[in-house]
């Protein structure tokens, strides 16, 4: 066995060749790779990928710093039903932070209407 069949044994991976799909998406400093790959046993997961970029100081190299996870087929209603739930109650809480933030504006058209009913 080579030192390089030990490395691809150890990691669990075929490099590039086990990615199935990729989906990158690009959100300011960072990109999020969504990766369909495939196991030893042929099955499929997700691998999700945040990449961001660093530069601390004018001058010095770009770096990247990246954070993995891993989502299995088994995981998949339960991270969805999940993902969902989150993301329906950030959107709550800024509807309703938002409309609080417009009701105490003077000009906010509830307001405006109170104002000449008086």
């Amino acid at each position: 066995m080579t030192m390089e069949d030990l490395t691809n044994k150890t990691s669990g991976g075929l490099g590039d060749k086990e990615i199935v799909y990729s989906k990158a998406i690009k959100a300011g400093k960072r990109i999020y790779y969504l990766d369909v790959k495939k196991n030893l046993k042929e099955d499929l997961f997700i691998a999700i990928t945040e990449s961001k970029r660093n530069q601390t100081k004018e001058g010095e190299p770009v770096t990247f710093e990246k954070h993995k996870i891993f989502l299995y087929k088994e995981d998949f209603d339960k991270f969805m039903d999940g993902m969902s739930e989150i993301i329906r109650y950030i959107k709550e809480k800024n509807a309703t932070s938002s409309f609080t933030e417009h009701s105490k504006d003077e000009n906010s058209p509830s307001n405006v209407a109170e104002a000449k009913e008086e």
